[in-house]
Order: C-alpha cells, then structure tokens, then sequence
C-alpha cells in the first residue's frame, strides 16, 4: 500500500490500509488514519494527525512550519478530521505556541491551493473552494461554505452556514447564516438557499430574518438591536448563536 519511492519516517504511524502514493513523504510523527490516502508527491512534513479516510491530493503539503516571524522552531501540530478531502496543491501550516495547532475538521471539502494557515480553526462539514488564501487566527465554523479566490484576514470569524462569494475580500467577521460577496466585501442578507437545503424551519428562518433587519437594516446601534431582538424574538438556538457571534466580534461583524 506504500510506493517504493515514498519516504516514510521511521517515527511515522500509518494504518495497515493506508495508501501512500509514489514520491510522497511522510515525515517525523506523523499519523496517518484508516483508509487514507495519500496522493503522489505529497508531503506530510512533520507533527501531523490524519484522522480515517483522509484523501490528500497531489502535491499538498501539510505540516510545514508557520509562517510567523516569532515562530522559533517549537513542537507544534496540524490535525486534519476524518473522511475530509484535501485537493491538490493545498498548503496547511502548523501551529504556533498560541494555540499549538491549526485544525481542519472532518467532512470538509478543500480545493486546489487553498492555504490554510497557522492556528486556523476550520470547522466540520465546510466547503472551501480554489485559491482561498487563509491567514492565521483564522476560524471557519462548522457547514460554511468559502468561494474561490477569497483572501481572509487574520484573526476573523465565519460563521456557520455563512456563504462567502467568490473574489470577495474578507477583513471582518461574517455573521452565521448570512451572505457575504464583494470587494469591498458587504453582506446580502441571510444565505436563504443554505438554510433551505440544510432544512430549517420556516420559523427560525423569519426569527432569523427579523434578527437581522433589527441589527443591519435599522437606526438603532449593535447593541440596541440585540437587546431588542432578545426581547422580542422567539429564542432560538440559532437566534441566540446569531446574536452571540456579533457580540464577541473582536474585528467587527460585516454590514
């Protein structure tokens, strides 16, 4: 199951029916799951944890060092979910001793040279088309979909089924179940097709639509529209991790 050519370090664990392809490596503590698979002439570098049926295309390189000037060489991680698929040419750093790691969860679809970068956290079930360019701090929640050709930076949120158009420049914090698309990157609503499709209910997708007219298409301040929304909203689980996502912003949320 292992290519003759593959290098493979001898600190390595790899499950008994993993595939590694010809010219890949698998370097020091890494840890590869069942039913990986491991594409030729990529490179698991060091310190990293495969979960089972990972797929990593050609040419990725996961487990390169951060790219951080304070970074000085310290034992750091990169943990990739199980049955996420990882196309070509992909780049995942580690972390650095702010976190220790960066994460990608399980289920999540990465295209061709998406760079993900120190200390992200990218959620489950999430979609990340070609090109997005992440740096670091970055945090994906779980079933976002990001469209290629997205630059995002540092230190901002996406929220869970929140919906990133293509080419959009992404400086602040997008709102779950929200829209986003633009350079200058503005929001458009709520991402009503992924609401659809993931089969919420028409109840929570009015208190969610009536949440966010009171907080981007009103007169009051942030903090004026969620004390109203609290007040007057049915609250939901989804309302409230609407309302809390904006609250703790530290970048500031879209409008």
């Amino acid at each position: 199951m292992i290519h003759r050519t593959a290098l493979v370090d001898p600190t390595a664990q790899l499950a008994h029916d993993a595939t590694v392809g010809p010219y890949a490596i698998i370097g020091p503590h890494v840890t590869v799951g069942e039913r990986c698979h491991v594409a030729a002439h990529a490179v698991l570098e060091r310190n990293v944890r495969l979960g089972w049926g990972v797929k990593v295309g050609y040419g990725t390189i996961i487990g390169n060092d951060p790219q951080d000037l304070k970074y000085k060489g310290e034992d750091t991680w990169v943990e990739v979910g199980s049955a996420t698929v990882i196309r070509e040419y992909c780049t995942i750093n580690r972390g650095t001793p702010a976190t220790g790691k960066t994460a990608v969860g399980e289920r999540c679809f990465l295209m061709s040279y998406v760079h993900v970068a120190h200390d992200c956290v990218v959620g489950n079930d999430v979609i990340i088309a070609n090109a997005v360019q992440m740096a670091g701090h970055v945090t994906v929640e779980d079933r976002a979909i990001i469209s290629g050709l997205v630059p995002i930076h540092q230190f901002v949120r996406i929220g869970t089924f929140a919906f990133v158009g293509g080419g959009s420049r992404v400086n602040q914090d997008v709102p779950p179940y929200t829209k986003a698309v633009g350079n200058p990157v503005h929001l458009y609503g709520l991402n009503s097709v992924g609401l659809q499709r993931a089969g919420f209910s028409a109840e929570v997708k009015l208190a969610l639509k009536r949440a966010y007219r009171l907080l981007f298409n009103s007169d009051m301040t942030v903090s004026q529209g969620i004390a109203k929304a609290r007040a007057e909203l049915p609250q939901t689980p989804e309302v409230e991790n609407f309302l809390k996502f904006i609250e703790g912003s530290q970048r500031g949320v879209l409008v």
